[in-house]
């Protein structure tokens, strides 16, 4: 069943004429024409939300949109969920982490190595991300790209021996599995609170997801995130992951993005993993991420 709403919010509302545009490769769609700055009816949002289930990764060109209205958008989808670490939230907009390597008055304003390791956001908690919005900001010269797999072809295409090898078992996640492994120069990782600690407490789901929505398998595991596969030695454990790692990003499963400015990017966690291709850290990136509750896997 649909997560997304299916009361009407925004009655007597003309339509847009937009299109989508599947992209050639494996996975995505670009949405051009569309404004999400103007009021958006039933239709047309439902139209969205089918293109996000087919092609799981949506780009919405030319978006000149305030935090407000990237939120409002973002709630129609479902429940937004705030990012444990609470100094790098938009002022005011606590629905909005702020990615972004930038350096004002010797701090960082946003969590600057965000996506550093492939992973679906949020997967570290009960009740994972459904989709996450990237809206962009600052754009560096070069760089700064975002990559993206498909994990419902990983699934399929996994070979047998793994497919035994892993039905019916589950793998623990963890926010802090390699929360301090410093990847993109000139960025840091804040120590955490034992308050915050608190709020990513490990949690162990199945390594095959069922789509909610769509009934379709994907791989849930992700070198960022995944510890460990739940009662096999540890060793055996972590061959079994690297072996699914590969696999998972293999090319033909990935599209990767370029942004243009004001790109607003959506993507559905319960069906891709996702890598930050990372910049130089002497040019500045920034962006706002809202994050959508999804449901528990299974």
């Amino acid at each position: 069943m649909s997560q997304a709403s299916s009361v009407s919010t925004v009655p007597d509302v003309p339509a847009q004429r937009f299109d989508v545009r599947p992209f050639a490769g494996t996975v995505g769609a670009e949405i051009v024409g569309l404004d999400l700055s103007r009021p958006l009816n039933d239709q047309d949002f439902a139209r969205i939300h089918r293109a996000h289930l087919e092609h799981h990764v949506l780009v919405f060109r030319d978006q000149r949109i305030s935090p407000e209205q990237q939120i409002a958008f973002s709630r129609r989808f479902g429940v937004l969920q705030i990012h444990v670490l609470k100094q790098f939230l938009l002022a005011g907009h606590p629905e909005i982490l702020i990615v972004s390597n930038i350096i004002e008055n010797g701090q960082n304003i946003g969590l600057g190595d965000a996506g550093k390791f492939w992973h679906s956001d949020l997967s570290y908690k009960e009740l994972p991300s459904l989709g996450s919005m990237l809206h962009a900001q600052e754009l560096p010269a070069e760089g700064g790209d975002t990559l993206f797999a498909d994990q419902h072809k990983a699934w399929d295409s996994l070979p047998e021996t793994l497919r035994k090898a892993v039905e019916g078992h589950s793998a623990a996640h963890s926010y802090t599995a390699r929360y301090s492994e410093t990847k993109f120069e000139g960025n840091w990782r804040p120590t955490l609170t034992p308050e915050q600690l608190a709020q990513v407490a490990e949690v162990v789901h199945p390594i095959v997801r069922t789509h909610p929505e769509t009934g379709r398998k994907a791989l849930f595991v992700s070198e960022g995130f995944t510890t460990r596969i739940v009662g096999l030695p540890e060793d055996e454990s972590r061959q079994l992951l690297s072996e699914l790692y590969t696999h998972s990003v293999r090319p033909e499963h990935i599209y990767r993005h370029q942004w243009q400015p004001r790109d607003l990017v959506f993507w559905d966690n319960r069906s891709l993993v996702h890598l930050a291709a990372g910049c130089p850290s002497h040019l500045r990136r920034k962006l706002y991420r809202t994050t959508i509750q999804g449901d528990a896997p299974f």
